[in-house]
């Protein structure tokens, strides 16, 4: 089960709270405008008057907000790339791009543009870390798009939070040419160098500290999860990469202070991008797509994010 933090509930609290403030009082401010016109009512209107000019403008910000991060934002994808030297590889270089919760729905979002941006970038491996489904209609359209991904060493995947709601007797990625990873590592290899990939399905508390003890070594190891929240048990296990989503990056951020919520038991501390944590480098993917219904329909601050790591030979 998921639950937010103390402080990740209050800070929606004071949102909240906000929120209802001012639009509250828009309203009110309005509903007696409208009141006095029909009563034919004598005087200024308190809806003029200069000591609400500040709420306006709040308000109509905030509409503003509410309209870029329903209709522009969840749209603009980022494609971010990080090169990450090791002294793993002797000669080969490994383009490893991933995707994460891209909460296909009813309607068509991101789907074939993250097919276009992924294939021009050319990569050896294609990872995609879970939640993958909002409704069941856009099945086959998720499963279109993850087939045309195209990736030189193969396409591997591991399961999210949301995704139990789909085990029943048809597979989410059945055709797509991706392979689950469940306590399983996969070791491509390049010229002759080899980098090893283990995936691990989201299970609430679940602590891999045996599979993980086996990955140490010379070979780079990247980890597959769908939440942050197993780092503190795989730094210093051998894990050289860990890739991750769930958090949307907050999904809705606030300028200066970042998500608002997380769902994840580090809080704000993981809440998107990149972390050194001992040994081991830590990416947050914000995914691709929104939460289901009810949740919010918009991103704000958070834009849609595509990964793209290139793994080199560490130079002198």
């Amino acid at each position: 089960m998921i639950t937010m933090s103390l402080r990740e509930g209050f800070s929606l609290l004071v949102f909240g709270l906000v929120f209802l403030a001012v639009y509250g009082l828009e309203a009110l401010l309005w509903i007696d405008y409208l009141w006095g016109r029909i009563c034919r009512r004598t005087g200024p209107s308190e809806l003029l008057a200069r000591r609400y000019r500040a709420v306006h403008a709040v308000a109509a910000i905030g509409i503003v907000c509410m309209l870029y991060g329903y209709f522009v934002e969840p749209y603009w994808i980022d494609v971010s790339t990080t090169t990450l030297p090791t002294s793993k590889l002797q000669t080969a270089r490994f383009r490893v791009v991933q995707v994460s919760d891209l909460h296909c729905d009813t309607t068509a979002r991101n789907e074939d543009r993250m097919v276009q941006i992924i294939n021009g970038l050319q990569p050896d491996l294609v990872v995609a870390t879970g939640d993958y489904l909002n409704h069941p209609a856009a099945l086959g359209r998720l499963r279109d798009s993850l087939r045309r991904l195209e990736a030189s060493l193969g396409k591997f995947a591991v399961r999210g939070n949301q995704d139990a709601r789909h085990r029943g007797p048809f597979d989410l990625l059945d055709g797509t040419g991706f392979r689950w990873l469940h306590r399983e590592t996969v070791v491509v290899v390049k010229g002759t160098d080899q980098l090893g990939i283990t995936g691990m399905d989201f299970v609430p508390a679940n602590r891999p500290i045996d599979l993980i003890a086996s990955l140490a070594g010379e070979r780079f190891d990247v980890f597959l999860f769908h939440t942050p929240d197993l780092i503190a048990d795989v730094a210093g296990r051998g894990v050289d990469l860990y890739l991750c989503g769930h958090t949307h990056g907050g999904q809705v951020c606030l300028p200066g202070y970042g998500a608002l919520i997380t769902f994840s038991k580090f809080g704000k501390k993981y809440e998107s991008g990149m972390h050194r944590v001992g040994q081991t480098t830590l990416c947050v993917n914000r995914g691709l797509g929104l939460e289901p219904r009810p949740g919010p329909q918009v991103r704000f601050l958070a834009r849609p994010q595509i990964a793209v790591f290139d793994i080199v030979p560490e130079r002198p």
